[in-house]
């Protein structure tokens, strides 16, 4: 048993440092490696303690970087940019000529939870409200009995004083979580994990929605929804206030820019490869 441990530790720490295969996404590097060995990875990081950056993208991500010259940056910076939406999924099995898998938010999290449990990996749940916070520590006595849960925290709407962000990395370090799990929203959450890189010794891993939907308070969309690319419209059924403008604006203009992409590599005017730094469409600096 111990041997096999030490083989798994072993075998992790070698994936920690194989450079990943990037794609390059409409100008962002999207991580382009299979499902088991971008999780893997991240065990591997949060087995040394490490503290990296994982931002789980989708189609309204990039967009909202490409109209902000800082959150493009905060993008490029990250250590893992894992391609949740279908349409990323797409584009970059397209260019690569490979079937890419989808690394979505729900996925990850299910994923650490059982992995995590195994390899005996403190977990801190950062973000969401109070009642999310409540019921996900429910569901996860019964389903992941095994989880080393260290902390759960609802930080306050507002943005901290520096005495209580200081407070809140000490909290977030002296647990010995190796994963962070942030669930603050985008791009929030985006540039908490980048202005917190260094300062917090683990593992930061922006979920986004995939909280309340663990929690049971929203709905997770059937998988032929998921895998034919219609979670956006299942969500927009859902919340059509809240998400009508949001679509509308990011849509139409990253299928514009997708396409643009493909035309070129075909054409061969950019790189198939390559990962270039992406245009700013609408220069500023954060939001």
């Amino acid at each position: 048993m111990l041997y096999s441990t030490k083989s798994r530790l072993n075998s992790l720490w070698k994936k920690s440092t194989k450079k990943l295969e990037t794609q390059s996404v409409i100008g962002f590097p999207v991580t382009a490696e299979p499902f088991d060995v971008q999780i893997d990875t991240m065990l591997s990081w949060a087995h040394q303690r490490l503290s990296k950056v994982v931002c789980v993208a989708n189609v309204h991500m990039l967009i909202e970087a490409k109209c902000s010259q800082g959150f493009a940056r905060v993008l490029h910076q990250a250590d893992m940019l894992t391609p949740d939406g279908m349409p990323l999924v797409w584009v970059t099995s397209r260019l690569r000529k490979r079937k890419q898998d989808r690394v979505a938010g729900m996925d990850i999290l299910l994923s650490l939870c059982k992995k995590a449990a195994k390899e005996n990996t403190g977990v801190f749940f950062l973000g969401s409200t109070p009642d999310v916070l409540w019921n996900m520590k429910q569901r996860l006595k019964k389903e992941y009995p095994d989880l080393k849960v260290v902390g759960m925290e609802s930080p306050p709407f507002r943005p901290l004083t520096a005495e209580e962000d200081e407070a809140l990395v000490q909290r977030l370090n002296e647990s010995g979580a190796g994963f962070v799990l942030v669930s603050l929203g985008c791009p929030k959450q985006e540039w908490w994990m980048s202005d917190h890189k260094g300062r917090v010794k683990a593992v930061m891993v922006g979920l986004g929605g995939a909280f309340p939907i663990f929690a049971g308070e929203k709905r997770w969309a059937p998988v032929w929804v998921q895998e034919n690319g219609l979670e956006w419209l299942y969500r927009l059924v859902q919340e059509p206030r809240r998400l009508w403008k949001r679509y509308a604006k990011t849509v139409p203009l990253f299928m514009l820019l997708a396409f643009k992409q493909l035309v070129k590599v075909k054409l061969g005017i950019e790189p198939r490869f390559g990962a270039p730094r992406s245009e700013i469409l609408l220069g500023h600096n954060r939001q």
